[in-house]
């Protein structure tokens, strides 16, 4: 599907209705729209993108003049500083994405590194558009209006406003190398941007190409555009159907948490004999993380009482604690809540050469929230979704991800509880939360089955370990660890 303006296509010519209006008008109902969705659950996000030189910075003062600052942020986003790069690529967008009940202007944004570089490979082209399809429909699905404007220029039109700028007392600031060298290769560029928009048109994130006569008809384009799509975005409720997800195997026995052997145990004298050496290699290879530059994430899962806690405790022990940070996950903040549910864990992802441990995750959403209905269903079921491509993002990056769940039966479970409730020592430990979990022990393995079932994929597969035998988990967590970085580590020599 062909976007751009053909060479040889005149500029729009608006309706009359657009250039007639007054421009004051309309930035005064857009403000009146802010104030509205600023009591809601709801966002917006615009982008402004175009060819260098074309007045993006004109058109972002005239978005942004009516509204109330408190209630908008605008971010530049041109190529990521060394501290930015360290994180996973779309760590710094996440950061920057609205809360609920504000407006945000990306100035270029995501689609900077895409547009910027034509001599991409197929590959690298096709990293960078999957991030963008997850990130825009995660934003999209969570209540964010998203409008995407393109501003448009012929090559002629390029050149003169250069030019024009190369009068301005502040061309050091308002002119680069970029703008030279996409007038150089306008063709090449124009192919390029051509391609990214077709393919980056998405029905929950359409492009609007702003090709008009003048910067004041822009404006009000662009003006209206805003103020058409968020009244209807207020005026529409966003539930959705809930999603038909593939079944789960119908033989019990071929659930996930089925092939879980309870009872293996190991002795005290293979617990002892084997656990000091695995730490140190465990550490070890930590050190070669860091050497390397690489990254490690990992995410702990299970039933109440499984031993996550006893379990991290024995992967770290002897691990320079310079090295990698553990992440409690709690009940989210009320700033937490006014984002994505994944924005609080990309702002503890660790920066190449750490490793982050997750006591709990982002698979809270499909395991407590679920149970607890604290989200609705067809958010939790989209989480699936949302997860898998986030995990293949961060693999992208050149992260590794594992996943452990340690699972514990029924009666173990009970029998764990009831011993901290008799110990004045460990009775902290037990909660009115965990009893009701106990009760609804069933429900947690139906939805573990199904998590397991739906986002153990070849690249972040899960690890299902029982911890009915805690040293026995704490062991098979070690050896995998082992294996799976020193692949990891071994695979980037190839």
């Amino acid at each position: 599907m062909k976007l751009l303006p053909s060479k040889d296509e005149f500029r729009e010519e608006l309706p009359e209705n657009v250039v007639e209006a007054d421009l004051e008008d309309l930035g005064a109902y857009f403000a009146t729209l802010q104030r509205e969705l600023k009591e809601t659950e709801k966002s917006m996000l615009v982008i402004v993108d175009g060819w260098e030189s074309s007045g993006k910075g004109h058109l972002l003062k005239e978005l942004t003049r009516p509204l109330d600052p408190k209630h908008y942020k605008v971010s530049v986003f041109e190529e990521a500083s060394e501290q930015e790069d360290a994180h996973p690529y779309l760590y710094r967008f996440f950061m920057r994405a609205p809360a609920k009940g504000q407006i945000s202007f990306f100035d270029r944004s995501f689609y900077y590194d895409l547009l910027d570089d034509v001599t991409l490979t197929d590959g690298a082209l096709e990293s960078f558009i999957q991030d963008i399809h997850f990130l825009e429909k995660a934003l999209a699905d969570d209540d964010t209006l998203i409008v995407k404007f393109f501003l448009h220029q012929t090559e002629a039109e390029m050149e003169n406003n250069i030019k024009t700028l190369e009068r301005d007392p502040y061309r050091q600031v308002r002119l680069d190398e970029r703008d030279y060298r996409q007038l150089n290769y306008y063709d090449a560029y124009y192919q390029h941007f051509s391609e990214v928009i077709a393919r980056t048109n998405a029905p929950s994130a359409p492009w609007d190409i702003l090709f008009v006569d003048n910067r004041k008809d822009t404006v009000k384009k662009a003006l209206e555009l805003c103020v058409n799509r968020l009244e209807l975005f207020l005026n529409t409720d966003t539930t959705r159907e809930e999603t038909e997800l593939p079944k789960l195997p119908q033989n019990e026995a071929d659930l996930p948490l089925a092939q879980v052997d309870f009872t293996k145990k190991i002795t005290d004298t293979e617990y002892e004999q084997e656990l000091m050496h695995l730490q140190k290699r465990a550490r070890d290879l930590l050190y070669q993380v860091y050497l390397e530059g690489k990254a490690v994430i990992v995410a702990y899962e299970g039933t109440d009482a499984a031993g996550k806690d006893g379990n991290i405790e024995r992967l770290t022990r002897y691990m320079d604690p310079r090295g990698y940070e553990v992440a409690t996950v709690s009940e989210p903040t009320k700033d937490e809540r006014a984002h994505h549910y994944l924005w609080r864990f990309y702002r503890e992802f660790p920066t190449k050469g750490r490793m982050t441990i997750f006591d709990r995750s982002w698979y809270g959403r499909v395991l407590v929230e679920r149970i607890e209905r604290l989200t609705p269903t067809y958010r939790w079921q989209e989480a699936y979704r949302e997860i898998n491509q986030m995990e293949q993002s961060l693999i992208a990056d050149d992260y590794l991800v594992l996943k452990y769940l340690l699972v514990i039966d029924e009666e173990e479970q009970l029998e764990r509880f009831e011993k901290r409730a008799e110990d004045p020592m460990k009775q902290y430990k037990l909660t009115a939360e965990d009893w009701r979990a106990h009760e609804q022990f069933a429900e947690y393995e139906q939805a573990m089955n199904e998590m397991v079932f739906y986002t153990s994929t070849p690249e972040a597969p899960w690890k299902v370990i029982s911890g009915n035998d805690k040293r026995y988990a704490r062991l098979a967590v070690l050896k995998d660890f082992i294996t799976r970085v020193s692949e990891y580590l071994e695979s980037e020599k190839d």
